[in-house]
């Protein structure tokens, strides 16, 4: 590690800069930036994963000492923020691409900073207390009274594609979002059909998420004078983050300013836009007061993006001698409530054939696989984060 890299410095040792700074105590995240004045959010969660919002009464934690807002859905439809602006497609151009069948776009749920209908999976922020201390927000968090009509959920994968599952959003007819189809069908036909021997194989990537050693964090501050929003947040890109929030808030990009520090772990959680960073942004507007937000490790495990839950069913085709001839099946993936992200079915089907030479292959619906009922690289929300 003392020998200095050279040349194309392929095979040489590449000192790492940042360690000694961040073992001696000087990392310097979002939750560690500070502005004068500042007060601050907590988000109340659903407790249910499918639950209507019949109504939401916020004065009794309006009146609580400290208290400066209680903001819900209404307020957001009220003050015209824009849901949002989630990018699922993978923009790489070696990404496989697919196509909805029929040729008909995607459905992609709205995602709202707070929802004005109904709590689409549990642990998601419905309302949002701003008050001048943390402790204070808590308080008064626990005195909002809502009625909730608790709807069927479900969070199997398989069975939240079928065509009687609870849908999570009303406007789609079914918790399907896309079904693709990819590869030469014909080709694949032919290549079982005189295979020798056909293996069989089922399996269940499970879900993941992330778990960042610095859990999710935002401060955010509204410059009246000129129009101008400060975000601090840690995130995986600062320019996708700032596109985002000015959209969210109706503003041009050049209104918004977003500064990140040190990111305590940048996973595929870190790379989205997340309500909560549009949000205490909003209440800085709304307040004239900068806002912090600082989640929980219990919240973050209920609220932050998930991953995986790829249902996969594969079978191949062999000749005599063991030498591939052709692979076939699905790959069914569930978003969870939110059309966050297609990852797992994109780079799900276009692994599935390995570092091996696959002469052909495709997947589609196919009568012999047994679930779900509509098959291919399908995406599908299944009423849980």
């Amino acid at each position: 590690m003392d020998q200095a890299a050279n040349g194309s410095g392929i095979g040489q040792p590449v000192r790492r800069r940042e360690d000694l700074r961040l073992v001696r105590g000087g990392g310097r995240y979002t939750a560690d930036e500070n502005l004068p004045g500042q007060v601050f959010a907590v988000m109340l969660r659903s407790p249910h994963a499918h639950a209507r919002l019949r109504s939401i009464a916020t004065d009794r934690a309006k009146a609580m000492p400290g208290v400066l807002a209680v903001l819900t859905g209404a307020d957001v439809l009220a003050d015209g923020l824009k849901p949002i602006p989630h990018k699922p497609w993978s923009p790489h151009p070696a990404e496989t691409k697919l196509r909805n069948r029929g040729g008909v776009a995607p459905f992609e749920a709205p995602h709202h900073l707070l929802p004005a209908d109904k709590a689409h999976f549990a642990g998601e922020a419905v309302a949002m207390v701003v008050a001048q201390t943390v402790n204070a927000a808590k308080d008064a968090a626990e005195e909002i009274q809502i009625d909730y009509e608790v709807l069927p959920a479900v969070v199997e994968t398989a069975a939240a594609a079928r065509q009687d599952a609870p849908r999570v959003h009303d406007e789609a007819p079914t918790n399907v979002c896309f079904d693709a189809e990819l590869g030469d069908a014909e080709a694949t036909e032919q290549a079982f059909a005189r295979a020798a021997h056909v293996t069989r194989f089922e399996t269940w990537v499970q879900r993941v998420t992330g778990v960042p050693m610095e859990p999710r964090a935002a401060l955010a501050d509204y410059d009246a004078a000129t129009g101008r929003f400060t975000v601090y947040a840690g995130n995986g890109g600062a320019v996708r983050l700032k596109t985002d929030l000015a959209i969210i808030l109706g503003v041009e990009p050049e209104q918004v300013r977003v500064l990140m520090g040190d990111v305590g772990g940048n996973f595929g959680t870190r790379g989205m836009i997340y309500p909560e960073f549009a949000a205490v942004a909003w209440a800085a507007r709304k307040l004239g007061r900068p806002v912090k937000w600082v989640i929980e490790r219990s919240e973050s495990f209920l609220s932050d993006y998930q991953a995986r839950d790829l249902v996969v069913e594969a079978e191949l085709a062999l000749d005599a001698k063991g030498k591939f001839l052709a692979m076939r099946g699905s790959n069914l993936g569930n978003l969870g409530a939110h059309t966050t992200n297609f990852a797992m079915v994109q780079k799900g089907v276009q692994m599935m054939s390995s570092i091996y030479r696959m002469p052909a292959a495709h997947f589609r619906p196919a009568p012999r696989c047994r679930t779900p009922r509509r098959r291919g690289p399908i995406a599908a929300p299944a009423g849980r984060k």
